[in-house]
C-alpha cells in the first residue's frame, strides 16, 4: 500500500490556463520541426510533432499513474495542440523574433506541467520520490517524445540549459513544502516560480551541468607501469 496516501489534493487549474500551456508547448515543438528543413516534414508531420510535444508529458504521467489520460477527457486538447503546432510552423519567422518571450512562456509551461504532475501523483498516494519523478517527466516528457520523433539527440541528456534540472528542482520543492503542510496552491506557485527562474537564468548565463568525465588514471611510480591484463608467471623450480 502506498505510504503517502492522502498527502494532498491535486492542484486544479482553469481549463484556459491548461490550454494556453499546451499551445506554447505545441508551438515550441513546431518551431524545432520547422528548423529541420532537411527532414522535409509535411503538414501532418508538423502537427504530429507539435501535438506530441504538447500532450506527451501529461500522457506519460497518466499512464504511469494508471488512469485515463486527461487529454482524452475533453474535446479541446487535441484540436488546440494541432492548431498551435500549425500556427508555430506558419509563423516561424515571427516567433523567432520573439525568442525571449517564447523562452519565458516555455519556462512557465514546464513549471506548470511539473506542478500538476507532482500534485496529481501525491494526491493518488504516490510516495514523494516517485511523485517528483512523475512530475519531472510530466514537464519534460513532451520534449523527449519530440526529439525521438524528429530523430535528433534528446536535448535533456546533453550539456545544455538545465531543462530537466529546473523541472526537478521545482517539483522537489512542491513535494517537500506539501509534506510541511503548506497549502497546495502556495506550493504549486513556488514550484512554477523556481522552475521558471532556474530555466531563464540558465538560458541567460549559459548554465549547464558538467560534461561527463572518467576518473583520471592514477600515476604510478617510475618504472612500474599498470597493465590491463594478467601476466602468467612460470613457477619457480
Amino acid at each position: 500500500m502506498p505510504e503517502d496516501r492522502g498527502v494532498t489534493d491535486a492542484i486544479t487549474i482553469p481549463l484556459w490556463v491548461d490550454l494556453l500551456a499546451i499551445s506554447v508547448a505545441g508551438a515550441q515543438g513546431a518551431l524545432l520541426a520547422a528548423d529541420l528543413r532537411d527532414r522535409q516534414l509535411d503538414l501532418l508531420g508538423v502537427a504530429i510533432v507539435g501535438t506530441a510535444t504538447a500532450l506527451g508529458g501529461g500522457f506519460l504521467r497518466d499512464v504511469l499513474l494508471g488512469i485515463t489520460p486527461a487529454t482524452l477527457g475533453s474535446n479541446w486538447y487535441l484540436p488546440v495542440a494541432v492548431f498551435s503546432a500549425l500556427i508555430g510552423m506558419l509563423l516561424h519567422q515571427v516567433f523567432r523574433h520573439l525568442d525571449w518571450t517564447i523562452t519565458v512562456l516555455d519556462a512557465l509551461t514546464i513549471g506548470l506541467f511539473g506542478a500538476i504532475g507532482t500534485s496529481k501523483a501525491l494526491s493518488m498516494g504516490v510516495p514523494i520520490i516517485p511523485a517528483i519523478f512523475i512530475g519531472t517527466l510530466s514537464a519534460v516528457g513532451g520534449g523527449i517524445i519530440r526529439d525521438v520523433l524528429l530523430g535528433v539527440p534528446i536535448a535533456m541528456m546533453y550539456v545544455g540549459s538545465l531543462y530537466a534540472v529546473a523541472a526537478g528542482a521545482g517539483t522537489a520543492l512542491l513535494a517537500v513544502t506539501v509534506r510541511l503542510d503548506v497549502p497546495i496552491a502556495i506550493a504549486a506557485v513556488a514550484c512554477v516560480v523556481l522552475t521558471t527562474l532556474i530555466r531563464i537564468l540558465a538560458v541567460r548565463f549559459g548554465w549547464s551541468l558538467p560534461e561527463q568525465r572518467a576518473l583520471a588514471r592514477l600515476s604510478l611510480p617510475r618504472g612500474r607501469a599498470l597493465r590491463a591484463r594478467f601476466v602468467l608467471r612460470r613457477p619457480k623450480d
